[in-house]
């Protein structure tokens, strides 16, 4: 098949593809920057302060490209809260759903707001904190107001059963005893209309609490940086938020918004085989690549697709269900095609792993006019993260 090329004013237009070799993702540069103007914007008109959401982002090479419009990240822990202080600057935020005792010293060291999932988990950093000195971190308590959006059950923080927050049946005001702030996050990849809902049920659930807060955090899933979202309207509801709490500090944590539509993984056919349709075999995994296609699940866009001849895409693990979908095509794909997948900056580079001894993608970038080649990956990555 011919070579599959970006369409005029797509991402990594201009650039050949053909010669890359693969698997390899290449981030957009122009267009991450792009998304960070977005983010500014909101920044600039409401006054909230924008973290960096490492779990989703976490290329620290391109962090120059970004921190300038944001006030900091917010980390999972002390490896991410480590990585966002060496290499961003600004606060450094840090929630985790349950820390160890060293977690939590070594996390009052690097972080300036450190956020607990429970009453326990607070308290034990209070002693650990009399005993040590952590008086510079500020202290915050996630909630789970039981109202959500999200339909994946997986990726839903107020599921039922979930054990992320606390519910307000298990809050007390004496628990606000040395708590600066509020965090809930129960939003993934949606809009303002929803947050101003969540909002909504967030002050009528908590407002005696939110009266004793300095800072709120929204948390993160706010799709910001997607073309359809209403950047306006997100605005009007943090600036409504503030002229009802005007001693509150507001916080959000974009993760996927800060790479929305900035990369994409560049594959290679290595074989075409037949089953009950063609299958070609990639040179990239779902299960080691991609693991989102699997555990959303969901089908990733494929450039050049629409046509006569359908195939399903497969990775090159063991895996019998490393499949990532079926798609059609205008002509049959052959050994050393390219497969080009789009979106593909934000999670899936955190998420990949050696299963297999697959081969790690590389890391590349494009700012229109030069590819730089930022790592490689091969049998060392699969062989020092073992022993």
């Amino acid at each position: 098949m011919e070579m599959i090329k970006p369409t005029e004013g797509h991402i990594l237009n201009g650039l050949g593809l053909s010669d890359i070799q693969t698997p390899c993702t290449i981030i957009d540069l122009v267009a991450l920057e792009k998304n960070a103007q977005v983010i500014e914007r909101v920044r600039s008109a409401t006054g909230v302060k924008i973290l960096a959401a490492l779990k989703a982002f976490a290329l620290w090479k391109l962090f120059p490209v970004i921190a300038p419009y944001c006030d900091g990240t917010c980390a999972s822990g002390p490896i991410e809260a480590q990585l966002g202080k060496d290499y961003f600057p600004g606060e450094v935020h840090v929630f985790s759903p349950g820390y160890s005792d060293e977690d939590m010293r070594m996390c009052a060291e690097l972080s300036h707001h450190m956020v607990f999932n429970s009453v326990h988990q607070l308290h034990t950093f209070q002693r650990l904190s009399q005993q040590e000195g952590y008086a510079d971190v500020s202290v915050g308590l996630r909630i789970n107001p039981e109202y959500s959006e999200v339909e994946t059950e997986s990726y839903n923080p107020c599921a039922v059963g979930s054990r992320l927050g606390i519910r307000k049946r298990d809050l007390a005001l004496k628990d606000m005893i040395g708590v600066d702030g509020l965090h809930f996050h129960t939003m993934c990849e949606q809009d303002s209309y929803t947050l101003e809902r969540t909002l909504s049920i967030v002050e009528k659930k908590f407002a005696e609490y939110l009266d004793r807060c300095s800072w709120v955090n929204c948390g993160g899933g706010h799709h910001i940086t997607n073309p359809a979202y209403d950047v306006d309207h997100l605005i009007a509801v943090l600036q409504a938020f503030q002229q009802r709490h005007p001693h509150v500090q507001i916080y959000l944590e974009p993760g996927e918004a800060i790479a929305l539509g900035t990369g994409v993984l560049l594959a290679t056919v290595q074989d075409v085989v037949q089953a009950d349709i063609p299958v070609a075999i990639l040179d990239v995994s779902a299960t080691a690549h991609m693991p989102d296609v699997l555990e959303m699940p969901y089908s990733p866009d494929v450039w050049g697709t629409g046509g006569d001849w359908s195939c399903r895409l497969a990775g090159n693990s063991c895996l019998t269900g490393d499949v990532i979908g079926v798609y059609r095509f205008p002509a049959p794909l052959e050994r050393g095609d390219k497969v080009v997948f789009g979106d593909m900056a934000h999670y899936t580079t955190v998420k990949t792993t050696t299963f297999n001894g697959v081969r790690l993608p590389s890391l590349a970038t494009w700012d229109g006019q030069t590819f730089q080649l930022l790592n490689t990956f091969g049998y060392e990555a699969y062989r020092d993260r073992l022993s």
